[in-house]
């Protein structure tokens, strides 16, 4: 089955992972991006307060935008989860709940995870960067159970590598690559040359 969604995951250290993420992804990337990132009051995290789809898109040719309810899925474009509200994904399009927090969180990691499972199954891609907490772990475990792919970051080179050792220690994942190698492995992955080949190869 071809790949059609890729679900992204994290918290404390989160903005300068996912500037080096996306800004590794061209703008004709082939599928959309649902990411979950905590919105904090640590310095390495947003505060609620900071436009961050405007602060990623300095670094980024793709799109991207605070999700809105029933957004369509399209290509090329990165659907970030609003504060105080979780994201899912349904066939074809996005959606939002202010159901209870999850791991006193939300968003939460593992209901996007874990929707994206449900709804795509085996064509989903997890990715867990890095996070200070549980919260994705879980959910990466379900996508993987789903015959979905799981990626993590490699915990040493993530800010906290806490999500990233719980992922690890939850399911056999599929790739633990450095944050710097997670793109070219997702266009190698995707049909797209990258620029070298990920450790793990």
């Amino acid at each position: 089955m071809a790949y059609q969604l890729v679900v992204v995951g994290t918290s404390l250290g989160g903005f300068e992972a996912l500037t080096v993420l996306l800004g590794g992804l061209p703008a004709n990337f082939p599928l959309p991006l649902a990411v979950v990132q905590h919105r904090g009051s640590s310095v390495e995290e947003p505060s609620s307060g900071v436009d961050l789809p405007l602060l990623l898109q300095r670094h980024a040719e793709l799109t991207i935008a605070d999700a809105e309810d029933k957004d369509a899925l399209l290509p090329g474009r990165v659907y970030l989860a609003p504060v105080g509200y979780h994201l899912l994904v349904e066939e074809g399009s996005v959606a939002l709940s202010t159901d209870r927090p999850v791991w006193h969180a939300r968003p939460s990691i593992d209901v996007l995870f874990e929707s994206a499972a449900d709804v795509y199954g085996a064509a989903t891609i997890g990715l867990a960067l890095t996070g200070s907490s549980q919260d994705g772990a879980a959910g990466l475990a379900r996508i993987k159970r789903q015959g979905g792919l799981a990626i993590v970051q490699q915990p040493a080179t993530s800010a906290s590598r806490v999500l990233p050792d719980a992922a690890l220690k939850g399911t056999e994942v599929d790739w633990t690559v450095p944050l710097g190698e997670i793109a070219p492995l997702l266009r190698r992955l995707l049909g797209s040359p990258a620029s070298e080949s990920p450790t793990g190869l």
